[in-house]
């Protein structure tokens, strides 16, 4: 059974509260938070725990074997920092910082020391994600041509890193995780709708090896709520949505290819195919609980997971680049 530790007893902190709770091989030996009224309220959900506002107590036990970082993401980078040179394995909410040079330093310290980093991306342990992903591993479903990712809501304004930095690290880890390689440029615009300093809406376009494009739309003043992604291939349509309890992933069997030699107008033949709707079975599963488990077994056996330090550190590169393109009005910024 693996001692954990959880630092930072905020909204997402509180779910690791409770999940690692509830999994059979994780005892939590710790609960640290500097707010005392928010480590008041998760003693009460782990009450064998025991509870600090000092990091250092964490870190000087040597029976916690892991920690969970679930802070602000400007404090990412020096707990985590602390958390790894005192040799414990470490699961750290994403993003994994906010600089490039600070992700590549704990991925370095995590190889070089042995221990496990992983990322919080949860979307990667998502089943429809999962589901989608097997599906663009058929050859059944052809190229693909380009994704689009749009992730929109009313409220849940964040005071530290603006709506981009918040909501498209979940999409541009769903992108990389699919098409299994890193971004080569990005280009974003953004505005502060809200005169609050920092950008409320953001549009980036996103380019990977091989021509594949992607597209994400975040927003924090949208009235409608949509958690969805879209990939479009040369034979079909596969439409991931994680609102919808139902029909979470759909696949259109529609697409169009090239097909034959350039005709005495200079232009392609193209093929359309046209078929059914398919909505598969997604089983039932909670992400974080998965993804919670998968860090526990990682743990265990030493083996590296889905969302590791390089994955966490591509997704802080991306967003870097895409903070630079935002910054210089939507001019490409090459990886």
């Amino acid at each position: 059974m693996q001692k954990v530790a959880i630092v930072g007893c905020g909204y997402w902190g509180m779910n690791y509260v409770r999940v690692f709770g509830e999994l059979p091989n994780a005892s939590i030996g710790w609960i640290c938070d500097k707010d005392s009224g928010r480590l008041d309220i998760a003693g009460r959900r782990a009450p064998n725990a025991a509870r600090t506002r000092d990091l250092h107590d964490v870190v000087a036990d040597p029976e916690v074997s892991a920690v969970v970082v679930a802070t602000s993401s400007a404090t990412h980078f020096e707990i985590s920092l602390e958390v790894l040179r005192s040799g414990k394995n470490l699961l750290v909410e994403k993003p994994l910082t906010l600089v490039s040079e600070e992700a590549r330093e704990l991925v370095e310290i995590a190889e070089r020391s042995r221990l496990t980093l992983m990322v919080g991306h949860t979307f990667l342990f998502n089943a429809g994600v999962q589901k989608v992903k097997s599906l663009l591993s058929n050859d059944e479903f052809g190229e693909i041509y380009y994704m689009h990712a749009t992730r929109t809501h009313l409220g849940l304004i964040r005071k530290d890193v603006n709506a981009i930095w918040d909501l498209a690290p979940h999409d541009i880890s769903i992108f990389n995780y699919l098409v299994g390689k890193e971004p080569v440029w990005v280009s974003a615009v953004g505005s502060r709708l809200l005169q609050n300093n920092r950008e409320d809406v953001g549009f980036a376009t996103i380019a990977y090896p091989g021509g594949i494009l992607g597209n994400i739309h975040v927003s924090w003043i949208d009235s409608n709520k949509v958690r969805e992604v879209v990939v479009v291939g040369s034979k079909k349509r596969i439409v991931f949505n994680d609102i919808d309890a139902l029909e979470k992933v759909r696949i259109f069997e529609k697409g169009v290819t090239i097909s034959g030699e350039v005709d005495s107008f200079g232009e392609f033949q193209l093929q359309l195919r046209d078929g059914d709707i398919i909505s598969p079975k997604i089983e039932a599963s909670e992400p974080l609980k998965v993804q919670c488990q998968h860090f526990l077994d990682c743990v265990e056996s030493g083996a590296t997971p889905i969302s590791d330090g390089k994955n966490g550190l591509a997704v802080v590169r991306t967003m870097v680049a895409i903070e630079k393109s935002l910054r210089q009005h939507g001019a490409p910024v090459e990886l």
